[in-house]
């Protein structure tokens, strides 16, 4: 154990409690969510930084090496420099419910001027935030589908501000979940509407607001919109298209003094999913929709999984909003947003299985990512199977 006592790997162990200790007294500073993966990563980084500098450099140049990586890691650690809310004024589509609904309470709050939109102005979603929010807080008609109630919400915000800071793209729709082949073409349809081409519009309509004001636009993309996910073809390609949308319009907006966010969440409790009731509804339509040859070829067993799809996902998903409100509100208000945000269980992680990773270690997960679909195979491939054994 001389090796321990010798004067180098003091010196390491003394920078590494120094750089832990500032890390970590920065990281409570400014209020930076690491949690154990955060901090799991943190530690697996200074034991590379250090194996690497201690044993393949010699001497001064190895601890020169590990100091510089230390203190480039302390200053990647995010600094919460936030502008004040007060004088903010965001548009936030999808307002009735769910993410949308508790974002334009959580920024009213704050002291954002809020314009929460809504398909329906005289619903219960439109009438709770009126009653709980402040008098600043503008309730607003507007289907993202919809050209004239785009154009008649900007003339309204135009009406009461030069300048808009902020456009939160929150509205979405999922649709039913199964496989590719089998949901419907307006499904695509109903996706691609309300998840891309809507907020296409709208970032169109509100930019010259967006432009004097030299804001903020943020898209709540998905996960999905970066990793495939079985059975959200429909989902994964509209957030894949919005999430590329984003990036290109970074490019293009930075000129203008314009910053663009997306925000990929991972699984969220929210009315994204629909009710027990309608998606029950869906799942009708589903079945009915699909031809004769088709429903021979995949059978009555595979297809009756995708109606507890439902209550799986909804299980699985967490009900706390709060990452993902903290991350938009980082993206409206930070000096210096990010462009790329991941909050929720795993946001990191499945990623980085999907690209980092050989191909079939992420197939073999995602394969176990709705429990009562694992073991099932459509009716066609269950008799091959069953041919290919009795001959064998």
């Amino acid at each position: 154990m001389d090796w321990v006592q010798s004067e180098p790997v003091l010196l390491y162990l003394a920078v590494s409690a120094a750089f832990a200790g500032s890390a970590l007294h920065k990281s409570i500073k400014n209020k930076v969510k690491a949690g154990r993966s955060g901090v799991c990563w943190l530690l697996l980084s200074l034991l590379i930084m250090a194996t690497f500098s201690f044993f393949l450099l010699s001497g001064g140049a190895g601890l020169s090496v590990f100091i510089v990586s230390c203190i480039t890691c302390y200053i990647s650690i995010p600094v919460n420099d936030l502008l004040p809310a007060e004088d903010k004024a965001v548009l936030i589509t999808g307002c009735d419910s769910g993410l949308g609904h508790a974002l334009a309470k959580h920024l009213d709050e704050l002291g954002v001027l809020v314009f929460a939109s809504v398909l329906d102005k005289e619903g219960q979603g439109a009438e709770d935030l009126r009653r709980i929010c402040s008098s600043r807080l503008a309730v607003i008609q507007l289907d993202v589908t919809n050209s004239e109630e785009i154009k008649a919400a900007c003339s309204e915000i135009k009406s009461r501000l030069q300048g808009l800071w902020g456009v939160v793209h929150n509205a979405g729709v999922m649709g039913y979940v199964a496989d590719g082949e089998l949901l419907p073409i307006t499904v695509y349809k109903q996706c691609m509407d309300v998840n891309f081409i809507g907020a296409a519009h709208i970032t169109k309509v509100f930019l010259p607001l967006l432009r004097k004001a030299k804001g903020r636009l943020v898209s709540i993309s998905s996960m999905a919109g970066h990793t495939p996910i079985p059975g959200l073809a429909a989902y994964a390609a509209s957030k894949a298209a919005l999430t590329m949308y984003c990036a290109v319009m970074r490019q293009d907006l930075f000129k203008w003094g314009v910053k663009v966010a997306a925000i990929h969440p991972s699984g969220f409790r929210t009315n994204i999913f629909g009710s027990r009731e309608n998606w029950s509804s869906q799942s009708q339509s589903f079945l009915d929709s699909l031809m004769p040859d088709v429903k021979e070829d995949y059978g009555e067993e595979y297809l009756e999984t995708f109606k507890d799809l439902h209550r799986e996902m909804v299980a699985t998903s967490s009900s706390d909003l709060t990452p993902v409100l903290e991350d938009v509100c980082h993206a409206l208000l930070a000096r210096k947003p990010h462009f790329s945000y991941a909050p929720g269980r795993f946001a990191h992680f499945i990623p980085c299985l999907f690209r980092y990773f050989p191909l079939w270690v992420y197939d073999h997960f995602a394969r176990q990512i709705f429990k009562n679909r694992r073991n099932i195979l459509p009716r066609s491939l269950r008799r091959s199977q069953t041919t290919t054994n009795s001959r064998s």
